[in-house]
């Protein structure tokens, strides 16, 4: 499949202040803070057909392990898009870029092996829809890759990332929420859960709202109830 970008016009998400914030501090933290070793742990051993959601600009397509022979990346904000296409055209993996919501997958039912949410579910406006969808577009068996902010298993912590959810910290950070049950939510909508765990970014020093962390694999069931078909 051909690279490329296509072009939305009326998109979904339009943050261009944060988008602009975030292709800068996102490679700092990428090369100074570890996250581009979080995201090489999120990838490993991948392969097959991949659906990326909420590509961002692209950080993840360098990590991407040569047995996988397509990702298609969804992004719904123009800026990061655009950035995101660029970042495709210098991986070894194929990467199609392309418009879209987590909540309304532009894709076949069944037609992926695994789907990636990194630092992406806590931004979707409505989870339980976005984690259906993903389920929608993976075949039976497939996983669920995710590295996402989730909500701290400490009270002063947690209490703190719902007041700030609850006021600025979406309007400011491109709709993010850091108190959002990352796990709790993939058993509500079905997944199996496989390992993951837990951690902070930093590991030591100040705790921000978004340094508690989870990463690790889910699965859609391989049995399908065919009384009620993916559409």
């Amino acid at each position: 499949m051909s690279r490329r970008s296509t072009k939305n016009p009326r998109d979904a998400v339009h943050h261009p202040v944060f988008a602009r914030f975030y292709a800068r501090f996102s490679v700092t933290a990428d090369l100074k803070g570890g996250i581009a070793a979080h995201r090489e742990e999120l990838l490993s051993g991948l392969s097959g057909r991949v659906i990326e959601i909420g590509a961002g600009n692209g950080l993840n397509f360098a990590h991407y392990p040569g047995a996988v022979s397509e990702v298609v990346a969804i992004e719904p904000e123009r800026n990061l898009r655009r950035l995101a296409a660029g970042a495709a055209l210098r991986t070894e993996v194929p990467v199609d870029v392309v418009p879209g919501t987590a909540e309304a997958l532009p894709v076949k039912s069944e037609a992926f092996d695994a789907a990636v949410a990194s630092l992406v579910l806590c931004t979707v406006r409505d989870l339980p829809r976005a984690l259906a969808e993903i389920k929608r577009v993976l075949r039976p068996g497939g996983e669920l890759r995710f590295f996402e902010h989730t909500v701290a298993a400490g009270r002063g912590l947690a209490t703190a990332q719902r007041a700030v959810d609850r006021t600025v910290w979406p309007l400011l950070f491109g709709g993010c929420h850091t108190a959002r049950d990352t796990v709790g939510a993939l058993e509500d909508a079905g997944f199996e859960l496989g390992s993951y765990r837990r951690f902070r970014i930093p590991e030591h020093g100040v705790q921000l709202p978004t340094s508690p962390c989870v990463l690790g694999v889910a699965r859609r069931s391989a049995v399908v109830d065919r009384s009620n078909p993916p559409h």
